[in-house]
């Protein structure tokens, strides 16, 4: 009979505040104005809201089948509930905040999204990636429009430029230059690491400007002013380069057709230096202020100020006056006033007259990502900082508008803060209380308990730098080893630490265990020694007084000495033997009353990082830096089976700790390849590989029922992983495995020939074959095939009933009958029409040419019966588009095309006329209400507002350029 075995699957995750991997984003979305706003952040794969102020998590966006890591954000400017999520597979999805649910998925790059930005109308979408590609996705038919390939290297900025129509005085009187906002597409810039920044026309989709941002090799950051008069890059070194953009050029050359190579739209205006020399990571102006921030991977941010307009004036006069006086002292007078002339101009102005360094926030962690923070009726700056160290903080700092005199200081302070749910560092040690409810995880610096159940942190402890950690018998207690050669005690119902021993003099404690029978604790370190402590309870006298109280103590009662350092023991659960791993690769096993030794186990080439025995006493499982796992026997020391495991270290290796189901001798191991492997000790077979952690994986629990384990990685997530009842089969596996593999290196070769044609065109396909593509075009082949078979039987009977009109009714295919005896166009149509609408195109590039004259029979039909006419559009077009060439060289296929234009030409006049009979209706009832002299919901200052709000945002950057 076939052995099955339980699965085990996904089902918490958390201790993740931010990961580093993407950008943060501000969003407010209180109406109360009681919030300090929310934090939208990466979490590994998943999107976590974050509410400032209480520290709580709001929202969780996940998606069941993704893995992988988000490395992108942004929001629309228009619907706040729209974020783009950008992921390390090159896929894009959509997400609606108010039911965290991803609306639409987008997949054109074959490499990390770096950079996403929305248009100003939230229509369209620009992705920028490592593979060097800008793609702009149409967000309203759910497609890519185009890729533009100029960049060398990736892309690190991204900005829609939409101007304004302009204004223009003609005879004293304005007129409105003809830009056509809908036909024009507006401009796109982009900066890239290959140091470049282009300027992209999208009406005609080509660069119509290119200059070098960074004289001193790439350029990390991209930062736009809101009115969009100019902008800042940012690269090695410091350096940070500011660019003036004429925008009423570029939007009097929407229109133009001829326009000459010596126009410039950006102009250099010149350096500005940070502070530190680390290389930037991103430059973000403050959507309503002169403000605009800059940091790199330092524990810094920089605020820098654009100075007004009447500051650069005071600034020149004061230039202008030194400059007199000094030359007054050098008796060349008269050369003065012609030197000086035009000395006021605001436009010939130094740019570090016109930019000036506000105030540098220097932050607890290494700075990954910051965002500004509106706040409604709050006049402060406030900036949201992510950390690389898992931390989220909300700093206010002092406009220039709020100091009192000109020598004052900008001050900023830490307002609020998310650090509790999650470690700074990794976590080194985990460990389960007996009744599995709480969790401790250990790292450097502190240890958090954790409520299983509810994710929730309990408590945190400051601790050294934890290396290993254990509940102690009745769950109160928690026993800590630090790399300081310290035994730690803390109380969990106290928050307190109890006691700290000194217990192996400096030297680190790589592992600790507690005895089977709860009595005492073993601890092993780098002094070559294991050392067993007691639990004592003394009577401790309190200061000043006579009373006593009662005080848990570690009374070290034996010591153990080996040859090396000590790097894991274990005690058998039947308390006879102590397994000791040493440096020098052995595993030796003593007896535990008389400390004498009893095996020796040789075999591993690298040191041994974690054993475990299993609950009979009769196994021991060893992992190595070597990648292997090997099961020996108690009884004799002898090996019974070498496992090349994983692809790296193995850290932990653990025995299910009961023998409930027959599975006492199955155990987990993990490794620094990302992985955990679940392996069955008496068959030497791996039962399943799980994956989820985008780290090495430094520590492993499993509960005392066995039905989950607790592992958690170098990405700071703890993650859970449940027994449920599904069933699994080796051999199934094994295929899976195989199948996932053909999958991935299937995708990768059909890319690499579809994009070979046109490798060196500026404006490409936005288009990418997935596996759901593939079998989407197969689900469409298939259906035509359906289809067709289905026409020609219907049709041979409605000929021979022509002559015998008794005829009985053809047998059709059992897929329409089931269907409720659909027609075969519109199994078709409900074929084509179940495809997303992202990945249609590429479902239809899998199609051979053969397929084609098919799916335009079919196409005939949609138009004649008005089926689905904007998809059949579509589907139409792309495919002429696509095969032009062919079609266009088969008589049939023009026969084809004339009876498709025809009906379709009457679907659509059909559709036409409907829509202008609405239309007119619609203006009849807009005409009547009016008539009735109903009012208009429209406030009648807006139009006042808007103008106050586009005078407040004028800035002294416009005057620049």
């Amino acid at each position: 009979m076939v052995k099955s075995y339980l699965k085990f699957e996904p089902s918490k995750s958390f201790g993740v505040v931010a990961s580093s991997s993407s950008n943060i984003v501000w969003s407010s979305k209180d109406k109360t104005k009681s919030s300090a706003g929310q934090a939208v952040v990466a979490a590994n794969e998943e999107v976590l809201v974050w509410d400032i102020k209480k520290g709580e998590l709001l929202s969780r966006w996940k998606e069941e089948n993704n893995r992988a890591l988000v490395t992108a954000i942004a929001q629309s400017k228009t619907d706040p509930d729209l974020f783009a999520v950008g992921y390390e597979n090159g896929s894009i999805r959509i997400w609606d905040s108010k039911i965290a649910t991803s609306v639409v998925s987008f997949n054109g790059h074959k490499s990390a999204v770096t950079i996403l930005a929305f248009d100003k109308t939230g229509v369209r979408l620009a992705s920028g990636s490592k593979d060097t590609d800008v793609i702009v996705w149409d967000l309203v038919a759910e497609v890519g429009q185009y890729k533009l390939r100029g960049h060398k290297d990736q892309v690190t900025g991204l900005r829609f430029i939409e101007p304004e129509p302009v204004v223009q005085e003609e005879d004293g009187e304005q007129a409105l230059m003809a830009v056509d906002n809908d036909g024009a597409e507006g401009f796109l810039l982009t900066t890239g690491k290959d140091s470049l920044i282009k300027l992209w026309d999208l009406s005609s989709r080509h660069c119509i400007e290119t200059h070098v941002a960074q004289s001193n090799g790439e350029c990390w950051a991209l930062g736009v002013s809101p009115d969009l008069s100019g902008c800042v890059t940012a690269g090695n070194d410091g350096e940070m380069k500011v660019w003036a953009l004429d925008v009423v050029a570029l939007a009097a050359s929407a229109q133009r057709v001829d326009l000459s190579q010596s126009v410039n739209f950006l102009h250099d205006r010149g350096t500005l230096h940070r502070s530190s020399k680390e290389r930037a990571v991103e430059v973000i102006f403050h959507p309503r202020r002169d403000y605009f921030a800059v940091h790199g991977v330092e524990k810094n941010v920089e605020i820098w100020r654009i100075r007004t307009e009447s500051e650069v004036k005071k600034s020149l006069a004061r230039k202008k006056k030194r400059r007199k006086e000094k030359l007054a002292k050098d008796k060349k007078g008269a050369d003065v006033d012609m030197e000086d002339e035009g000395a006021d101009d605001i436009n010939k102005a130094e740019i570090s007259d016109v930019f000036a360094q506000h105030v540098i926030v220097r932050t607890t962690g290494k700075v990954r990502s910051v965002d500004w923070a509106i706040q409604q009726g709050s006049k402060d700056l406030q900036l949201l900082v992510g950390s690389t160290n898992n931390l989220l903080e909300l700093y206010t700092i002092v406009g220039k508008d709020k100091l009192k005199s000109k020598t004052d200081v900008a001050d900023y302070n830490k307002a609020l803060g998310v650090d509790l749910p999650g470690h700074r560092t990794d976590i080194r040690s985990l460990s389960l209380s007996s009744d599995d409810k709480m969790l401790a995880s250990a790292a450097n610096g502190s240890l958090k308990i954790w409520n299983v159940k509810t994710q929730a942190c309990i408590r945190t402890f400051e601790c050294g730098y934890a290396l290993c950690c254990a509940f102690l018998p009745g769950d109160k207690v928690v026993v800590v080893g630090t790399k300081e050669g310290e035994l730690q005690l803390y109380d969990v119902a106290s928050a307190a630490l109890l006691e700290s021993v000194n217990a192996h003099e400096g030297h680190a404690i790589w592992a600790l265990q507690v005895h089977p029978d709860g009595k005492s604790v073993v601890s092993g370190g780098a002094d070559k020694a294991a050392k067993f402590w007691d639990f004592k309870i003394v009577q401790e006298q309190v200061l000043g007084t006579t009373r006593t109280t009662p005080k848990l103590k570690l009374v070290q009662s034996r010591i153990l000495k080996v040859s090396d350092d000590i790097l894991s023991l274990k005690f058998s659960p039947d308390s006879k033997l102590l397994a000791v791993s040493l440096l020098d690769s052995t595993v030796k096993v003593f007896f535990v009353d008389s400390l004498k030794l009893y095996l020796n186990l040789y075999g591993h080439k690298l040191p041994v990082l974690s054993m475990d025995i299993s609950f009979d006493s009769k196994l021991i499982i060893t992992s190595s830096a070597d990648k292997n796992i090997r099961i020996w026997g108690l009884d004799f020391g002898d090996c019974h089976k070498a496992l090349f495991g994983h692809q790296d270290s193995i850290l932990q290796v653990a025995f299910i700790p009961h023998n409930s189901d027959g599975n006492g001798h199955h155990f987990f191991s993990a490794s620094k390849d990302r992985t955990i492997k679940y392996w069955d000790g008496d068959k030497f077979e791996q039962i399943q590989r799980i994956d989820g952690h985008h780290g090495e994986i430094w520590a492993l629990a499993i509960s005392h029922a066995g039905n989950f384990l607790v592992s958690a990685s170098h990405d700071k997530s703890i993650r859970v992983w449940e027994e449920t009842d599904e069933q699994i089969f080796l051999e199934e596996e094994r295929e899976k495995e195989l199948e996932e593999l053909y999958e991935s290196t299937l995708t990768t070769s059909l890319e690499q020939d579809a994009d070979a044609q046109d490798e060196n065109r500026e404006v490409a396909a936005a288009s990418k074959q997935t596996v759901e593509t593939l079998m989407a075009g197969e689900r469409i082949a298939e259906a035509l095939e359906l289809g067709l078979a289905d026409l020609n039987v219907v049709k041979e009977w409605e000929v021979a009933k022509a002559s015998n009109p008794n005829l009985a009714p053809p047998q059709r295919h059992a897929i329409f009958m089931a269907l409720g005896n659909i027609t075969a166009e519109q199994y078709v149509m409900n074929t084509l029409s179940k495809i997303k609408a992202s990945a249609l195109h590429d479902a239809l590039l899998v199609l051979p040419f053969a397929s084609v004259p098919m799916l335009f029979t079919f196409l005939n039909l949609f138009a004649l019966r008005s089926m689905n006419i904007p998809l059949t559009c579509r589907i139409l077009f792309f495919m002429l588009k696509t095969h032009h060439k062919q079609i266009v060289s088969s008589r049939t296929m023009r026969q084809m095309l004339d009876g498709i234009r025809v009906n379709l030409r009457q679907a659509l006049r059909k559709q036409k006329n409907e829509m202008g009979y609405n239309i007119a209706a619609l203006r009849v009832v807009g005409m009547q209400i009016e008539e009735r002299s109903v009012k208009g919901f429209v406030d009648e200052n807006w139009e006042e507002e808007e103008k106050q709000k586009k005078e407040v945002r004028k800035r002294a950057f416009a005057s620049l350029s």
